[in-house]
């Protein structure tokens, strides 16, 4: 059989020419129009594209010339984005990474596989020297702050860093300098528990127990291990009051809580707690915290009788009930209610300690914020009053409990980024008709801070405050407080 015969090339052009024509009446005028449309766009968006490509390299080649390369180990100017510098270790001898890929230095760049390897192998050897290791293989972190205190007190001080109480009869200034108010802390996290509860925990210390000069130990101040769930959380360890978990802010007074005498009951208690969240809405709910505590009883106010010691530690009962409310995602409202109830025994006789409270958190603007609790009792020595023990008195076979209401409050102003400023207040006052003259009947303390970030983690805090303490029958007596604090966050 003949194959087909195959028509020259020169026929198939003149062909395909005659039969365009009819291939293109086929189609609809309208189809035609739109494909050309887009081809008239798709050739303008071309050309916008390539003239900015063109702009962009010309305006990449002129920041090139201008910018002077870095060397290995040269620090970037200030301002210089850091997105890839290595880390400070702060020993310098970490090799500086360039600003970016472009800027790279050429020895950076020309770096053998050898000095890579060997620059790795250093940064691991560091990290395993910083490293804090648990030996159950959870995590666990290093978190405190060193703080130096520089402080002057007037001639009420009572010859203490910082009173609580001022002293009754006048003495010589007190000034001086410490770093015991030094915190260390332990944070952890342990592996799931059961009914996938996640396990928690911290221990924090101080230098405060130690009062000599360079004779200074570690003490206790609190610590805890807690389950959480999604709506629960049991815990067991030394904390604040379960009523009163709030307190001023201040860098001076960090031994003993702030305000401490004044309204602040914070005596850290061993304790065991439950508390249950209940949200209504995504922004409204009630949070319920209820717990047994070990109280650290003190001595009867006046004469101790004799043969006849307190109990040192007692158990008590203690609730807080919260309700809050976010009105956005930087404001908020929290308003809470507790209680505490316990019984000192002394002398063969039975002492009652209870107290109500409240407590309230709110910001209506995200630059200021309002803060406070308030107590009504009797017998609460026991639970922080600092210097002051007026909790219950015992004679012959009769005991009665001293009445006492106090409270506090602090206004907090962020005023800039690196500025915050907190005022503060609070009193304490007992039933003077239960006391003997000369007995504190009345203290205050009316102050303030500042709150200044040198760098993100450093802060300094100039404090000054103002302590009255009425004595009964005996007048007031002041005492002045001036602290300039340094403290570096890590």
């Amino acid at each position: 059989m003949r194959p087909p015969r195959m028509l020259p090339p020169g026929r198939l052009c003149t062909f395909a020419l005659l039969a365009a024509p009819i291939l293109l009446a086929a189609q609809s005028s309208p189809e035609i129009a739109g494909i050309v449309a887009r081809l008239d766009r798709l050739e303008q968006e071309n050309r916008a594209l390539s003239e900015q490509v063109r702009d962009l390299r010309t305006a990449l080649a002129a920041a090139r010339a201008q910018q002077p390369v870095m060397q290995v180990g040269q620090a970037a100017p200030e301002g210089t984005p850091t997105a890839n510098r290595a880390p400070d270790h702060g020993d310098n001898t970490a090799p500086a990474a360039a600003v970016s890929g472009d800027a790279a230095s050429p020895a950076a760049v020309q770096a053998t596989p050898e000095e890579r390897l060997d620059i790795q192998e250093r940064r691991i050897d560091e990290q395993a020297q910083t490293k804090v290791e648990a030996s159950q293989r959870f995590p666990i972190r290093l978190t405190g702050m060193v703080l130096f205190n520089s402080f002057l007190d007037s001639a009420q001080s009572g010859g203490v860093d910082y009173p609580t109480v001022a002293a009754p009869s006048a003495g010589a200034g007190h000034a001086g300098a410490t770093l015991r108010q030094t915190l260390l802390g332990l944070e952890f996290r342990g592996p799931r528990s059961f009914w996938g509860g996640t396990v928690h925990g911290s221990v924090y210390m101080d230098f405060y127990q130690g009062a000599a000069p360079l004779d200074e130990w570690l003490r206790l101040r609190t610590g805890a291990i807690q389950i959480d769930w999604q709506t629960r959380s049991v815990m067991a360890g030394v904390d604040k009051p379960i009523f009163n978990p709030r307190e001023p802010t201040s860098l001076a007074q960090v031994g003993v809580a702030p305000l401490t005498g004044t309204g602040n009951l914070w005596l850290w208690l061993p304790q065991v707690r439950i508390e249950q969240d209940l949200a209504f809405s995504p922004s409204t709910g009630l949070r319920a915290r209820v717990g047994v505590v070990e109280t650290h009883e003190v001595n009867p106010y006046g004469p101790t009788p004799a043969n006849s010691p307190v109990e040192p530690v007692r158990p008590g009962l203690e609730g807080r009930f919260e309700a809050y409310h976010n009105l956005d995602a930087q404001r908020r409202l929290e308003i809470s209610v507790g209680f505490h109830t316990s019984t000192t025994h002394d002398s063969g006789l039975s002492v009652p300690s209870q107290l109500v409270s409240a407590d309230w958190f709110f910001n209506p603007w995200k630059r200021l914020e309002f803060s406070g609790a308030f107590f009504s009792g009797q017998n609460v020595a026991s639970l922080g009053t600092g210097a002051v023990n007026q909790g219950y008195y015992v004679l012959g076979r009769y005991a009665e409990a001293i009445n006492t209401l106090g409270g506090w409050g602090q206004f907090t102003i962020h005023a800039a980024p690196r500025f915050d400023f907190h005022l503060f207040t609070g009193q304490q006052d007992y039933e003077d008709q239960q006391l003997k003259p000369g007995s504190v009947g009345k203290n205050r303390m009316l102050g303030g801070n500042l709150y200044f970030r040198v760098a993100p983690n450093v802060l300094l805090g100039p404090e000054v405050s103002q302590l009255r303490t009425f004595y009964v029958g005996q007048g007031t007596r002041i005492n002045n407080h001036y602290d300039l604090a340094l403290a570096y966050l890590f």
